[in-house]
């Protein structure tokens, strides 16, 4: 998508970035717990923009060769355009720098245009965590993909 980049989250991008986790979760990260992430040295924090506007943004964590995506969340007008897509790209991108070999990630078992963009992106589940999320109760599926 033309206009479209990927750079490191900033502070300033907070505001944007909680209205985007309000609309897409039921039970949203707090503004701490997402400062907390954008400070920690294990943490990746991106956003995608579009014409220099907010449509995105990722939280992963490295953990010695492992990571695990934490939230990734698109604005819902800008949804079903690649940006999610863009992300992962992303994503994976800079971990394979990093020399992290597998990725991690958990996904509402009934999340099925997410579980589809995972398994694009060669990621399998390889368990469930029974009522995992609250606010509806829902199972997890755990997914991997092994970064080579």
């Amino acid at each position: 998508m033309q206009g479209t980049s990927v750079r490191d989250m900033q502070v300033s991008d907070l505001p944007s970035v909680m209205v985007i986790e309000r609309s897409s979760f039921t039970s949203p990260w707090s503004e701490d717990s997402v400062l907390s992430d954008l400070y920690s040295g294990q943490s990746m924090t991106r956003v995608a923009l579009i014409n220099e506007s907010i449509a995105g943004y990722f939280i992963a964590r490295q953990v010695i060769d492992e990571g695990q995506l934490l939230d990734i969340a698109v604005k819902p007008e800008y949804r079903q355009q690649g940006i999610a897509e863009l992300l992962m790209q992303d994503l994976i991108s800079g971990l394979r720098m990093k020399l992290v070999v597998k990725l991690f990630l958990e996904v509402r078992a009934n999340n099925v245009a997410a579980i589809r963009l995972y398994e694009k992106f060669g990621f399998n589940t390889i368990s469930t965590r029974k009522n995992y999320y609250k606010n509806p109760i829902e199972d997890a599926y755990i997914m991997m993909v092994e970064l080579k």
